[in-house]
């Protein structure tokens, strides 16, 4: 019979390779985790250098607007000077806290930290620390990275990863995509005063949202001050005195910016782990190719989250997990394991303002259901009766006819992640728009206009 070392090697320690490591050894599983970084990457692109970083950014951008905002309420006095220093600062404290509570989390449940690079020489063997390890199984989770494309001067560019820690401050800020990165870097550098602009070889901004979403969003973070312009790509950079010169596809004069932030994309971390050591199928773009168990084509090695290019959210990689875990070493007492439905995933864009969307928008609907009929809302929030601010808020709902099921619900407006998480429970429930109609709403809020629209603005032709 066949020794193992431990019954899962779990390679990269980001949200999903550490929610499996941790659940699996839990459950009286014999787990070891490498992660390169140490206990200073413990949780991955999310809590180092995306999700955390970049809702704590974005909350310190609305400040400039909320100073701006609260004259109209009454309140006098010069508003505060923002110290990039400090923001930094305050991020790398609370990032240390976060990657320490997730070591402790994993120390606790007994996994065996490898702070070393890790790669696979055999179908159950992982080479790291200096040693050859033998595992039962083995569950690579080790996320992606930027995309840079071939652009004449592409050495000069930064990358998001590297956005949270830029010396000095950024006055002049060129970002490069269309995507929801792309956007929210946009925004959150506008909101803390640099001059923005925002060039993307597509039609539209968010391609994949929702049409109206898009166009919304595009006309907020123009009156937001960002110089947003489309249809439009970098054809060369290089260095001057003053900082980088620019070069666009469309005629006119180059410009000159402190920063150029490539966000187009990013692609799977596969670089160096031995899949092809292994005959681990991959797919053209390098992603890791699985089945609907997360198993490779190699029995006994498995792969989830961004590695795998499927939906690259940080909830869907520990939902992942979780159903890997259930799979591998079930629960104990006769319950179910888990099973994964990639339909009616909540997400939300933290741009100035907020997008939450959960469901079809509404042209997928009609490729797919046929019928339906859209309601929509458009209005000025409460608040900004008195801020002076012209931001508008949007909401949509999309309905199939034939069930009645509200299929599509989409915002662009304050706290619209905090709003869409709740209906997208109601929408995995199957809710009705009968339901939504007999729902009381709260008033004053912006959520009860999701619950209070009657009047479609579009039916089915």
């Amino acid at each position: 019979m066949a020794q193992f070392d431990v019954d899962l090697f779990v390679i990269g320690g980001g949200s999903g390779g550490v929610r499996a490591a941790r659940m699996a050894a839990q459950r009286g599983a014999q787990v070891a985790l490498a992660e390169l970084g140490g206990t200073a990457g413990l949780g991955g692109t999310c809590v180092n250098v995306g999700c955390i970083p970049k809702k704590l950014y974005s909350y310190a951008a609305h400040y400039g607007d909320a100073f701006e905002e609260s004259r109209g309420f009454g309140w006098r006095g010069a508003a505060p000077q923002f110290d990039w220093e400090t923001l930094k600062a305050n991020r790398r404290t609370e990032i240390s806290r976060l990657n320490t509570i997730y070591r402790d989390l994993l120390l606790k449940a007994g996994v065996a930290l490898v702070d070393a690079h890790a790669r696979i020489t055999g179908p159950h063997t992982v080479w790291a620390d200096g040693r050859a390890w033998q595992a039962r199984h083995i569950l690579v989770a080790t996320g992606g990275r930027p995309h840079l494309p071939d652009v004449p001067g592409v050495e000069h560019v930064s990358v998001s990863d590297a956005m949270f820690d830029l010396e000095p401050f950024p006055r002049r800020l060129l970002v490069v995509g269309g995507g929801y990165i792309a956007c929210e870097f946009a925004s959150i550098f506008r909101g803390l005063g640099a001059s923005v602009t925002q060039c993307f070889r597509g039609e539209q901004v968010l391609r994949g949202f929702d049409a109206d979403i898009r166009a919304c969003i595009a006309g907020e973070m123009r009156k937001k001050g960002i110089d947003l312009r489309l249809g439009t790509e970098l054809a060369r950079i290089r260095r001057v005195a003053d900082g980088l010169e620019v070069d666009l596809s469309r005629a006119g004069p180059a410009l000159t910016v402190d920063v150029v932030l490539y966000a187009t994309g990013r692609v799977p971390r596969v670089q160096g782990l031995g899949l092809e050591s292994v005959a681990v199928a991959q797919r053209d773009n390098g992603a890791i190719a699985v089945d609907a168990h997360y198993q490779t084509s190699v029995p006994s090695i498995h792969a989830l989250g961004d590695v795998t290019s499927r939906i690259q959210l940080t909830p869907v990689a520990l939902g992942e997990a979780m159903v890997l875990v259930d799979r591998l070493f079930p629960p104990a007492g006769g319950r179910l394991p888990r099973s994964m439905d990639y339909a009616y995933i909540p997400t939300a864009v933290f741009t100035h303002p907020h997008i939450g969307t959960v469901g079809y928008s509404e042209a997928d609907a009609r490729a797919r259901f046929g019928a339906v009929t859209v309601f929509r809302s458009e209005f000025r929030a409460l608040r900004h009766t008195l801020s002076g601010s012209s931001e508008r808020t949007l909401m949509k709902l999309v309905v199939e006819d034939a069930t009645d099921r509200v299929i599509g619900l989409h915002m662009v407006g304050p706290d619209a992640g905090e709003i869409v998480q709740g209906f997208a429970v109601a929408m995995k429930a199957g809710a009705t728009k009968a339901v939504f109609d007999s729902t009381i709403g709260i008033h004053p809020t912006a959520a009860e206009e999701f619950v209070t629209m009657r009047e479609p603005v579009r039916a089915a032709p």
